[in-house]
């Protein structure tokens, strides 16, 4: 399996474009694709970053659910009124769309943070607190 690995520090030019990093390019290609969709995390105040085919797999995991239902309707909500699907240029750079940016409140500067089978985004000072957290002894 393919997994999005390490740490990688980025630049945010002034028309939202970043490169992602060449690791996780390669990662992407290994998976089959080149499209990743990026969407603000449930749960963190960074971007998550989803291979196409794993935005896929939680979009079918609607299906089961009553197609009238608040609960389906709240969940497709959260999934895809946010999210924004791109495909890196040939220098490997998105252009992130404004509304992620101010989300994860990024100026110039951005931390990939590699997660498996996903990857995030943040700004280098959500990513130090969140990092400093993960540091914590478990009680």
């Amino acid at each position: 399996m393919t997994h999005f690995l390490g740490t990688h520090q980025g630049k945010l030019d002034k028309k939202g474009r970043l490169s992602v990093p060449a690791s996780f390019r390669s990662a992407l290609t290994r998976l089959g694709t080149e499209e990743v969709v990026l969407r603000p995390s449930r749960r963190l105040r960074c971007i998550e970053a989803l291979p196409q085919p794993a935005f896929e797999a939680q979009a079918r995991a609607l299906d089961s659910l009553d197609p009238f239902s608040k609960e389906r309707e709240d969940l497709a909500s959260r999934l895809y009124s946010q999210a924004a699907q791109l495909r890196p240029d040939a220098e490997g750079r998105v252009v992130v769309p404004d509304n992620l940016t101010g989300f994860a409140r990024m100026t110039d500067s951005v931390v990939f943070v590699g997660l498996g089978e996903v990857f995030q985004i943040w700004s280098p000072e959500g990513w130090a607190e969140r990092a400093a957290s993960l540091q914590e002894p478990v009680a």
